[in-house]
């Protein structure tokens, strides 16, 4: 089975859309930098996708760092502060889609969101 997870920092306290958008720019971004044939598959199966809280920006890189340290496709996030939070924000990391095993041992003690 593949997942894709999306990392949300809840000490920022966004806003519901503000953290929509850049769960989504998340998303995507880590689906660019993943192998087609994994997308292909990860499609067939509609593109599971879990958002989970971490609580702060040291959370955030934490799971990021350990993900991309597996090899995994990733993707960090950084506001252009034109909205809610100052610029150079890092707001949302996604991981995946991989396989989920290997997501979870990564994120498995992470609460969703």
């Amino acid at each position: 089975m593949l997942k894709q997870v999306i990392l949300v920092r809840q000490d920022l306290k966004l806003p519901k859309g503000k953290a929509v958008a850049q769960g989504a720019h998340a998303s995507v971004d880590a689906v660019l930098k993943t192998d087609p044939s994994i997308i292909k598959k990860w499609r067939s199966l509609g593109m599971a996708k879990i958002a989970l809280k971490v609580k702060d920006e040291k959370e955030l890189i934490k799971y990021f760092q350990l993900a991309k340290d597996d090899g995994l496709p990733v993707s960090l996030i950084t506001d252009a502060g034109k909205t809610v939070v100052a610029p150079g924000t890092k707001t949302c990391a996604a991981i995946g889609p991989a396989e989920e095993e290997e997501i979870d041992r990564i994120t498995s003690e992470l609460s969703l969101l």
